[in-house]
């Protein structure tokens, strides 16, 4: 009996999992009040593609934890899923192999994001504005790649490509969700059990400590915000996928869809402190609320205000409890 105890002690003092079990009963409370509302909303057509909504929310929220645990922010994430869009769906359209135009997409977006890391800790340019910098970059380069062009359709010689990011199913799941599935436990992985993921967050909680305690800061910094952009390439690649075409607005607000995703479930704008399960629970929120919300009637506008009024509360709270901490000392 004492085991357990001190086991469930150990799950409860495991950093920010009070928080996540918070928010996942939230998302239970959700799920109970919409499928209450209308019991369409629970039904085996829609949970499906639910889970193929959240999907991308997930994957550049998987990113945008990274950046947020390191104490920093990317803004550019949205940009850098149209840039991902257009330059696949471009690629493709001119008739070069998916695989290769997948290859050539994320080695831009990785360079993007070591761009954001350079910028961030190496030129000392706040997050903010570096990846704001970016963000207009990115843009410019998604309108640029096809002369400012929405492309044609891929067509249907690259129908693979499109199986497997949007309309192939593995055990009666879209691959897409099996994509953000894959990506959560690697990167869950490399966060919790590996010592650049301990490296992580130490940077978050204090650099100069980090500093001192001889961790790369520079490379921490720099491979986070490459992870992010990643995430994002491969959103933009499942937008392709979507629609068939690559849209040069591809990806607008994600940037606070990734953010919204993170802070819900608990990961903290003032870094150091967060679990990636957490990011799972919050893009689950955020999709049961766009979902559950649509089948209520209520329009976008509410909708988005909704999230908008979450995602403040949830970041005050961070704030609120994270000052009354050291008073407790």
């Amino acid at each position: 009996m004492e085991n357990n105890e001190n086991i469930f002690k150990r799950f409860l003092n495991i950093r920010g999992m009070k928080k996540v079990l918070m928010v996942t009963l939230g998302l239970v409370v959700l799920c109970m009040a919409f499928s209450f509302i209308n019991p369409t909303f629970h039904s085996n057509r829609n949970i499906s593609n639910l889970l193929r909504q959240i999907a991308p929310i997930l994957i550049i929220g998987l990113g945008q934890s990274f950046v947020l645990i390191t104490g920093n922010i990317d803004l550019s994430i949205g940009s850098v899923v149209g840039m991902s869009c257009m330059i696949s769906a471009t690629l493709m359209t001119k008739g070069m192999s998916p695989f290769m135009a997948v290859v050539i997409t994320l080695f831009i977006c990785v360079l993007t994001g070591l761009i954001n890391g350079v910028l961030v800790s190496g030129i000392k340019i706040p997050p903010f504005i570096a990846t704001l910098g970016t963000m207009t970059v990115a843009r410019g380069v998604a309108q640029i790649v096809n002369n400012n062009y929405n492309t044609d359709a891929i067509g249907e010689s690259v129908q693979g490509f499109r199986n497997l990011f949007y309309y192939g199913k593995f055990l009666g799941i879209y691959k897409g969700v099996w994509i953000a599935i894959a990506m959560f436990i690697v990167l869950a992985i490399i966060l919790s059990k590996t010592k650049f993921g301990r490296h992580v967050y130490a940077v978050g909680s204090n650099e100069e400590a980090a500093k001192f305690s001889g961790i790369n800061v520079l490379f921490v910094t720099t491979l986070v915000y490459i992870i992010s952009a990643i995430c994002a390439g491969i959103v933009g690649l499942m937008m392709t996928a979507t629609s068939g075409i690559g849209t040069m607005d591809a990806g607008t607000m994600y940037e606070m869809y990734a953010v919204a995703a993170s802070v819900i479930g608990g990961v903290s704008t003032l870094g150091g402190q967060g679990i990636l399960f957490g990011t799972v629970i919050g893009a689950g929120i955020w999709g049961v609320l766009q979902n559950g919300l649509q089948f209520a009637g209520a329009p976008v506008a509410i909708r988005n205000i909704v999230i908008g009024i979450i995602v403040v509360a949830s970041v005050m709270l961070d704030v609120v409890i994270r000052k009354e901490k050291p008073l407790k000392k």
